[in-house]
C-alpha cells in the first residue's frame, strides 16, 4: 500500500477552502497502483461469500466494479437522484453543506444476497451511512463496509452502525 498511498495527490483548498482533498484519480490513473487496489480489495472479501458490492457514485463506481469483477459478484450503482432509469429506492442524509440523496433500483438487493458498500474515501460518513440504510432497507444476509482511504480525524467510522465490519486500505 505505500506505493498506492505515494501515488495520492493532495489538492489543498478542493472543493472548499481549508479542505485537503484525497484525489485517487492519480492512483487510478497508474497501472501498478491500480492493480495494487483491485488484489487488496479482493483479498479481503474473496471468502465471504459477497454477491453483489455497491458502488458510491462516482469514485466509488471504479473500485466497486473492480472488486465486483476480481471476486466474481455483481455491481451495484448508489447514484444522484434522477440518473437511474427504473424504479428507484432513496434515501436523504445531511452533509456538512447541505442535504444530499442517494437512490438505487428498487429491485437491485434481495434477501440472498451479501453485500459489500464501496466507496473511495471515508470522511464524515454521511453519504455511507445514508447507503448502509438504503441497503438495509432491502433486507440482505449480510452487509459489509469497505473504503480505499479513511480519513480518520474526520470521525466519519462514527456515524456508520456498530457491529458491521468496516475497512479501509489506507488510514490517515
Amino acid at each position: 500500500m505505500e506505493y498506492v498511498k505515494s501515488k495520492i495527490r493532495d489538492v489543498i483548498d478542493f472543493p472548499q477552502k481549508g479542505i485537503v482533498f484525497k484525489d485517487l484519480t492519480t492512483v487510478f490513473k497508474d497501472p501498478q497502483a491500480l492493480n495494487t487496489i483491485g488484489k487488496a480489495l479482493a483479498d479481503l472479501y474473496r471468502d465471504k461469500g459477497v454477491t453483489k458490492v455497491v458502488g458510491i457514485e462516482s469514485r466509488g463506481f471504479i473500485g466497486g466494479s473492480i472488486l465486483a469483477h476480481e471476486i466474481g459478484a455483481g455491481f451495484v450503482p448508489a447514484r444522484k437522484p434522477g440518473k437511474l432509469p427504473a424504479d428507484t429506492v432513496s434515501c436523504s442524509y445531511q452533509k456538512e453543506y447541505g442535504v444530499d440523496t442517494i437512490e438505487m433500483h428498487r429491485d437491485a438487493i434481495g434477501p440472498d444476497d451479501v453485500v459489500v458498500l464501496h466507496d473511495d474515501v471515508l470522511a464524515t460518513g454521511g453519504t455511507m451511512a445514508a447507503a448502509y440504510e438504503l441497503v438495509k432497507s432491502m433486507n440482505p444476509q449480510k452487509i459489509y463496509i469497505n473504503f480505499i482511504i479513511e480519513l480518520g480525524a474526520l470521525g466519519g467510522r462514527n456515524l456508520l452502525p456498530a457491529g458491521v465490519e468496516v475497512t479501509s486500505l489506507i488510514a490517515y
